[in-house]
Formats: C-alpha cells, structure tokens, sequence
C-alpha cells in the first residue's frame, strides 16, 4: 500500500494489477505536515470491444493503465476552503466508482450469437466517431481507462480526420441521458504500428481526452489485467461493439455482445488458423464460423472477468479474415493489452510531464 496526501485527505490504494475497484480506500484524517507543495494520488485501472477495418484485415479491442494527478496540497487558507470540496468529491467519486464492476449486470448467458446488450451493462465502451459533411460517423470502439483517457486500436486513427469520443452510449441513434460527447486533446499512436503490415502488431492508440468525464452508473472504468497475463484456451469472454451484424451488413444502432472464448496462441498459430500472421503480442477469441468482430467493432474490447468477479479488457479488436467476419478457423484477433502495460504508462507518464512543464 501507498499513501498519498492531498489536503486533509489520504487515498490508500492497492497499487496492484485488477484490483482497485476492491483496494481503494478513502481515509479522513489530517496530513502529518504542510510542507511539500505538491502531493500526488495515483489509481491504477485495469482493461475493454471492435471498430472499422481496414480491407483485407478487420477488426480491433483496447485497455488501459496507470494515471497520475497532481494537486496544490498547500493552498492559501481561501483557497483552502474552496479545494477540499473538489477534493472530496474527486475521493469519493474514485471510491464509489472502481473499474470492471457495472452496476447493470450484463448478460452472461452462453449465447453463441450476437445480441443486444443489456442497455449500460458495459459502461467502459466507447463510440469513436469522425465527422464528415457535418455529420458525425461511428467508426470504432474503445475503452474508457481513465477519467480523460480511451484506449483503441490504432488502425482506427486517421490524421486527416476530426474525432469525438462518446461514452455513456447505448443506442448510436438515440439522445440518451447521461451520455457525453467529448472532442480529444491528444491522439497518442504506438510509434511501432504499421498501417500497411496490420500483422506486425503494435495495433494500440490512447486518446487524451480534453476533459474529463463524469463517472456514472453508465459510464465506468475499464480494468486492466496484469501484465503478462495469458488466458487459457476456451476461457470465456464477451466481444461488445455496434460493429456489422454480419459480412457486408448494416451496422449496430445498439450495442451488441457475444460470447467469444479465447483461442489461445498455440491454437490461434497453428497452419490452417491465423499461422505465423499471429504474434505473442495479440490474442485470438473465437474461431468456430458463427462469431466474430466484424466492421465497426475495431479498438473495442474482449471483456473478460477474473477470478475476484471483475471484467477485465483484454484485448483491443484489430483484425479478422478478408474471406469474412465470422470464418471458421481465422478467430478475430485482438492487440493483447497485457503485453502494452508499460507503453501505456510511458504515455502517461510523458503526456503528464510535459503537461507540468
């Protein structure tokens, strides 16, 4: 455990991987002392469905990491006054709203087909949307890791193009309260990607958002798993995405869901699945012809739950088969978020030093 002041508060956290949404503490008491002008609270969130694809690849999924705030613990005594309610508020929001734990239960049944998810049930997912002709356009999901931050697949940026993220959405067609439109500060690519090699890997993007979001029961924190974590083969998870409901049909206006066990890396690499095309650094999830991430789900996420009931995203939708979206033995393949845990807090970490100079 690690205690960090701010004002007369202390936020103990439980700086381990998955686990803040049960590690988070909020303590009332008096700091030992005023004299270091700058105290820091910092949470670690764990991960989050698939977007539009890029012909002949496909789809995509996403995660997120470690975010840090700074604030003034020493303000003049006015000052004072007006930041402890800001503080308070900022606590208790981050106690009362952990990451991977929806108040809306989503849908677990074993259902092999997509469905309509249960309206909020995954609160993380997010629209990425580009406008054109002054119109805005879904073209991808993403996951909210932070209160200003959305992981996603990098195939999904494009630098000639305007973005907004949208969260707190299920229906793309509907106004629903709650929901938020939220124009990005910064687009930070993997400088590894490759958009004319999609197999090279590397297929993860955050962006900074250029406010924060407000926390509800319908927009929540994605968590991310441990890095380095591997799923075994067949273990459960649930794409989510408005992506096409099949190959070369309309996309989703409400949010849809399905259960896609993981292929596991040995399976995924064998000859006649994704072969060599397929690297460590990514994760496959079905395989059997009936589901999969197709156009519109790209840097959503593969949601799957841990063994302390927590949804996790583990992967970020990235690419499937250009012979279609559900085809046998070629599973959708996701960027594994596990393998980019310290890529995601070096951009954290970057953005926010620069932010303080």
């Amino acid at each position: 455990m690690q205690r960090r002041c701010c004002g007369a508060f202390i936020v103990a956290l439980h700086e381990g991987h998955g686990k803040c949404s049960r590690e988070h503490t909020c303590v009332n008491r008096r700091p030992p002392n005023c004299t270091d002008p700058k105290c820091h609270w910092s949470i670690f969130i764990p991960w989050r469905p698939i977007g539009v694809c890029f012909p002949p690849f496909g789809a995509g999924v996403a995660c997120g990491g470690t975010f840090k705030k700074s604030v003034s613990c020493c303000p003049s005594a006015e000052a004072s006054i007006n930041m402890i309610p800001i503080v308070l508020a900022s606590v208790l929001i981050a106690c009362a709203f952990g990451c991977g734990t929806p108040p809306i239960e989503p849908l677990t049944s074993r259902v092999v087909n997509g469905v309509d998810a249960k309206p909020h049930s995954w609160p993380w997912q997010i629209s990425l949307q580009y406008e054109r002709n002054g119109e805005w356009r879904h073209t991808c999901g993403g996951s909210l890791i932070a209160a200003n931050w959305v992981m996603t697949a990098a195939h999904c940026i494009n630098t000639k193009l305007s973005y907004r993220v949208f969260v707190g959405k299920h229906n793309l067609v509907e106004e629903e309260l709650g929901s938020q439109a939220i124009l990005p500060e910064k687009i930070v690519v993997h400088e590894k990607w490759n958009s004319i090699f999609v197999a090279l890997g590397n297929d993860i993007a955050l962006i900074k958002l250029s406010e924060s979001v407000t926390l509800s029961n319908h927009v929540q924190l994605a968590c991310m798993p441990p890095a380095g974590t591997l799923l075994a083969n067949l273990y459960p998870c649930y794409i989510t995405g408005w992506g096409r409901l099949y190959t070369g049909g309309p996309i989703a206006d409400k949010l849809q869901q399905a259960l896609m066990p993981v292929a596991d890396h040995a399976t995924c690499s064998k000859p006649d699945w994704w072969g060599g095309a397929v690297r460590k650094s990514m994760v496959c999830g079905g395989g059997d012809g009936i589901v999969g991430g197709c156009n519109g789900d790209s840097g959503g996420p593969l949601n799957c739950k841990n063994s302390e009931g927590a949804w996790e995203v583990h992967g970020i939708a990235s690419f499937v088969s250009g012979l279609g979206c559900n085809y046998a033995k070629k599973p959708t393949v996701f960027t594994r978020v596990s393998a980019f845990n310290d890529w995601i807090d070096m951009v954290n970490t970057h953005t926010h030093t620069r932010t303080q100079n």
